[in-house]
């Protein structure tokens, strides 16, 4: 996903498979289309038509040999829940058969099962990158890229192209980013929140940490983390669940610098 903090327009592709340059076939789909993404088969015909190369194998041999101890591990760990295989890779039916017809409370326990939510993320399976960059104009832009979760179900979307939760800009206040369990986080928009946290005047550590709050008041397991960047160039970070790092540099610097920020 990338974002004109200008304009507000986004370009965003998702599902994209055969296609190597994620980030430029969302920036063609901002510049050379009226839409704001495009998934699946039709975002790799649309990104290899506008002179992308591909299709490729994205696969590598790393991949493929975690892949197949995946599979000899009956396809554990996954994303599914109350669900219950066939065979030991699925396909997978409900562990309960409800009849639909008749009345069924099916937020019975639900804080539960929001409070034991097991997190997938981590640094050995989680490549997000976001960053947000300002011209010599003061103009903010925002991308995001990511290959999405390790052993993911097929299909699935996570937050890496969505507005407002990988990262958001506007040009008259700042910028976020995110990373995470994006799953969850883009329940919550937190860049989105962020941003307009700081219009009505937060800093950014404080807008930071409020968006990381919200969240991690309904999962407290959670994983994540945001780092924001007002239109003076003030910057901070906030997470939960792990010890999250964030590099800036700017005109008058030499070398990148890079942030630890504690959960």
């Amino acid at each position: 996903m990338v974002m004109n903090g200008v304009t507000m327009e986004v370009g965003a592709v998702a599902g994209m498979r055969y296609v190597r340059d994620g980030i430029k076939a969302a920036r063609l789909v901002m510049q050379h289309t009226e839409h704001t993404m495009l998934v699946g088969e039709q975002a790799s015909i649309f990104a290899i038509s506008m002179g992308l190369s591909g299709p490729t194998n994205l696969s590598s041999t790393e991949s493929i040999d975690k892949w197949v101890k995946w599979k000899k591990n009956n396809c554990e760990p996954n994303f599914r829940k109350n669900v219950l295989p066939v065979d030991s890779c699925g396909p997978y039916h409900p562990k309960d058969s409800l009849d639909l017809g008749k009345t069924t409370c099916v937020m019975d326990n639900l804080v539960g099962a929001i409070g034991s939510r097991s997190s997938h993320v981590g640094h050995h399976n989680h490549d997000t990158i976001s960053m947000a960059v300002f011209d010599k104009m003061g103009h903010i832009a925002v991308g995001t890229s990511t290959n999405g979760a390790t052993f993911k179900i097929p299909g699935r979307v996570g937050d890496g192209p969505i507005a407002g939760s990988s990262s958001y800009a506007d040009d008259e206040v700042g910028a976020c980013g995110a990373t995470g369990d994006g799953d969850i986080m883009m329940r919550f928009l937190p860049c989105y929140q962020v941003v307009e946290s700081m219009r009505l005047g937060m800093e950014p550590k404080l807008a930071a940490k409020d968006a990381i709050s919200r969240i991690a008041r309904k999962y407290p397991s959670f994983i994540g983390a945001i780092f924001a960047v007002n239109k003076k160039g003030m910057h901070a970070g906030a997470c939960h669940g792990w010890t999250f790092q964030y590099s800036v540099r700017g005109p008058v610097m030499e070398d990148v610098v890079v942030f630890t920020v504690l959960p």
